[in-house]
């Protein structure tokens, strides 16, 4: 008889667990794709964002990635509204994941200036749940059809969600290890000087040694909570600082739905049976958390080697894009290379002016082309601090000055850029022609200019910060 012996690591991945840990992550994350399209609904953001501008930056790797028409663009978030509660009940679930996956990753391909961190990481977790069976327990798929009923699940489903949640904090701690982060506690101390009208404690958000020490509590919180979640003794403990820390961190500041999306994911690193034990406290009785394994549904299947190998690329893609910013030379906060799905959150504040100077066969003298002609106010302050998105215009430029007849067009800018605070500085060469610029990837770019020296100012309670 042949046998297959199993290694220790391939067994502990594949070790049955309780199914409600992953049945509530299911919940939570329906829900948050489900308010947030009602959100962005009716906050007129379709409008907004897919309406008024003329030009749309697009991604690298999705230049075919277009905008529909409003109506189209209005029914696919109706859909993604309609997709998250379905997956939140469990309803046709490996139909409803899909397809939120993919309408919610076209809607944030059509503008790379409608990027935001929590976006990506809601794409990654529908990813994985596309290859998660989340709707083993407490779902209508459950209720309906026995056969899809199931206690446990895998415990290498538990922990790669685990894992996705745990590298947004790991590399967000990494990014705030600088000078202006530890130091000169910016852009903390730029943001909070704008909220000194806060009732109670606004007074207090003026001070330089505030600013500082909120710096310090972001950078220590984001490093040692993975770590904090993962023990067992400080687990209750970690999550209840995560809480505070997010809200109050969402109460300050304009950062979206992102507060909510780490609140409502993190318990996962709770044990895979904690929404039995809570509910069992709830009622004041206890239930045992080792049910039978698929008890309408038979086994659930173990993880083989391709199995290992694919949630193996999985983690060592989501290491490798983040670290790929120190293939780049300089601060990824100013010349923004490997900048994008990085986690780099909340690390810095730019504001610019942004003028491009266009020659042609036709007109030897320059002439002056402002972004706004192409671009809305709201396109128009993401862009200003990013060089990639810069050179983008100036590209779109040249092709809209060939189509009405001109030849031999040349393109340069005067990208003048405040960054944390410091006086404006120019971001790219204006002597380069940005029409023969060619990225190279992981190669600095040339034509962005280092970043400024000096020290970013120190604001105090009394000084105005005006974005440029």
């Amino acid at each position: 008889m042949i046998t297959t012996e199993v290694s220790p690591f391939r067994h502990r991945l594949s070790r049955p667990v309780s199914a409600a840990s992953v049945a509530a992550f299911r919940v939570a994350f329906g829900l948050i794709v489900c308010v947030g399209a009602i959100r962005f609904l009716l906050s007129g953001w379709v409008e907004a964002y897919y309406v008024k501008p003329s030009f749309f930056f697009t991604f690298d790797f999705a230049p075919f990635v277009g905008v529909g028409s409003p109506g189209l663009m209005t029914a696919a978030l109706i859909a993604l509204a309609a997709l998250g509660l379905m997956v939140a009940l469990g309803l046709f679930y490996r139909v409803s994941i899909v397809a939120l996956v993919l309408v919610f990753t076209y809607l944030e391909l059509t503008d790379v200036t409608n990027y935001l961190n929590h976006y990506y990481q809601v794409a990654l977790l529908g990813a994985l749940l596309c290859f998660i069976p989340a709707h083993r327990a407490w779902s209508l798929d459950a209720l309906w059809f026995p056969r899809v009923s199931r206690a446990k699940v895998r415990a290498w489903m538990v922990w790669i969600l685990r894992f996705q949640v745990g590298v947004v904090y790991v590399f967000a701690a990494l990014a705030k290890l600088n000078s202006d982060w530890l130091i000169h506690a910016q852009p903390l101390n730029i943001w909070l000087l704008a909220r000194t009208e806060t009732p109670l404690i606004g007074p207090a958000l003026g001070s330089f040694e505030v600013a500082l020490a909120m710096s310090w509590l972001g950078f220590l919180h984001d490093l040692l909570i993975v770590p904090a979640l993962l023990w067992r003794r400080t687990r209750a403990w970690a999550y209840g600082v995560l809480v505070v820390f997010h809200v109050g961190t969402g109460l300050l500041f304009n950062i979206g739905m992102f507060p909510y999306i780490m609140v409502l994911t993190t318990p996962v690193f709770f044990g895979p049976d904690w929404p039995r034990r809570a509910w069992a406290k709830l009622r004041r009785r206890l239930e045992p958390s080792t049910e039978p394994i698929g008890p309408t549904g038979g086994r659930v299947p173990a993880l083989g080697r391709i199995g290992v190998c694919a949630l193996a690329l999985w983690c060592l893609f989501q290491i490798s894009v983040p670290a790929r910013a120190l293939f780049y030379s300089g601060p990824t906060n100013w010349h923004e290379q490997g900048m994008r799905f990085s986690w780099r959150v909340m690390v810095r504040e730019k504001s610019g002016s942004v003028t491009y100077r266009v020659k042609t066969r036709n007109r030897k003298r320059e002439r002056l082309v402002v972004p706004s002609k192409y671009l809305t106010a709201r396109q128009e302050r993401e862009f200003a601090g990013q060089p990639d998105l810069i050179l983008q215009l100036a590209r779109h430029i040249e092709a809209d000055f060939k189509a009405r007849g001109h030849r031999d067009v040349e393109v340069r800018v005067d990208a003048l850029v405040s960054w944390n605070g410091r006086p404006p500085r120019r971001l790219v060469d204006p002597d380069v022609d940005l029409t023969k610029v060619r990225v190279a990837l992981f190669s600095h770019a040339d034509w962005i200019l280092p970043a400024p020296t000096i020290s970013p100012i120190r604001l105090k309670r009394g000084h105005t910060y005006v974005k440029r």
